[in-house]
């Protein structure tokens, strides 16, 4: 630790040195080097993706956007089946895109001036049979009926799909991406900006929202190779890393689909790759709401805390039982079970096993990691809770 404190006390001091040395000096653009890219429009939205969205934009919960998509789909009629694990389209879909969009001009006012600036004749890489299994992305009907007549949270729902499918409909988003190399007293020093060319399918999101973060961010005036600049002044920013967040309802989500990346050997994060995740479309939802009601999570605010009953819970468990490694390990069996490749009762006798082991373990763990943990009865339940 004295070392640590000895070396960041040294490199500050070398980085003030650094700012004085800068400041009140020429500067020299050295290199500038432009980049045009462009960015596809996001693709219409499976459960996942939805129930992520909803939640970063009107901060509901998995549960609560899965129960609003079945009454849209069910009692309204306005949009197809939502528990899909697909983001894609069949091709057959595209011939229907004129009622659709005249559906969703009727339905929406909001969205009604896009339906018109809308480019029918473009074809995005939504629309693909290869990727489409039991059901498709999740899109608006050719159902017509006004929005107002729905909840708040109903109309939040359709108008986030309705938005999303729009999009196949609008051209890339187009920028460039400009990064300058300038010196000043011998050092070298990067600034970076992004400059849009055309907005495309940014023009449906309002400025506050992620999807147009980098619209004009830092932008930088025109500079030529070998302009003579001026620095006026050098900052030091000194700053402390930052434990991770806690999880919200849409990072949660994010995590449990996108589980692989919490993995570190190579042949289990390439098998959750392939799969859903933790999870599935139609469960994911119902195992958060569970944690929830049992209290082993709670909310404070946007935050998702694990409570003292879940932290112990978990320590209660070995770690084969904790991490996503298993979930891995049982959807390779399933996938050779399928290929005949293994058989069902191979895969469930030692499974059955495995799983008595760990609630004989987990009895004799928990009784110490939830010590001083009271009980709650709640009618015929008995919860435990911090």
């Amino acid at each position: 630790p004295h070392q640590d404190e000895a070396g960041r006390i040294i490199n500050k001091a070398l980085a003030e040195n650094v700012v004085q040395r800068i400041h009140d000096k020429p500067a020299i653009v050295k290199d500038i080097c432009q980049k045009h890219k462009t960015q596809a429009p996001p693709l219409p939205f499976n459960l996942s993706s939805l129930q992520v969205e909803a939640a970063r934009q009107y901060s509901l919960n998995a549960k609560a956007v899965l129960d609003t998509c079945q009454t849209l789909y069910e009692r309204h009629k306005l949009i197809t089946y939502p528990r899909s694990d697909s983001r894609y389209l069949p091709t057959e879909h595209y011939l229907q895109r004129d009622l659709i969009l005249s559906a969703i001009a009727n339905n929406s006012d909001q969205l009604k001036p896009h339906v018109i600036n809308a480019d029918q004749a473009l074809k995005t890489k939504a629309w693909n049979d290869s990727k489409v299994d039991a059901h498709h992305a999740i899109i608006p009907t050719q159902k017509k009926l006004n929005i107002k007549q729905l909840s708040q949270r109903e109309q939040h729902i359709y108008q986030l799909i309705a938005r999303q499918y729009l999009c196949q409909f609008y051209p890339k988003y187009a920028y460039i991406d400009t990064r300058v190399e300038v010196t000043i007293e011998g050092g070298l020093f990067v600034a970076k900006s992004l400059t849009t060319k055309k907005l495309g399918w940014k023009e449906l999101f309002s400025k506050d929202e992620p999807e147009t973060d980098a619209v004009n961010k830092n932008n930088l005036p025109p500079l030529t190779k070998g302009q003579v600049l001026h620095c006026c002044r050098g900052e030091l920013l000194e700053k402390q890393t930052q434990p991770p967040p806690h999880f919200t309802d849409a990072t949660l989500l994010s995590a449990m689909t996108g589980i692989a990346r919490f993995v570190k050997d190579s042949n289990i994060r390439k098998i959750l790759k392939e799969t859903d995740g933790l999870g599935t479309e139609a469960t994911r939802a119902n195992i958060l709401d569970i944690l929830f009601k049992r209290q082993f999570l709670v909310r404070k605010g946007k935050k998702i805390i694990a409570t003292a009953t879940g932290r112990g819970l978990i320590h209660s468990l070995p770690n084969s039982a904790s991490q996503p490694d298993m979930t891995a390990h049982w959807e390779a069996k399933l996938n050779d079970i399928s290929l005949n490749e293994a058989s069902y009762v191979e895969f469930m006798q030692p499974l059955v096993s495995t799983l008595h082991e760990l609630v004989s373990q987990s009895k004799t763990m928990l009784l110490h990691e939830l010590r001083g943990v009271n009980i709650k009865k709640r009618q015929d339940k008995t919860i435990l809770s911090s």
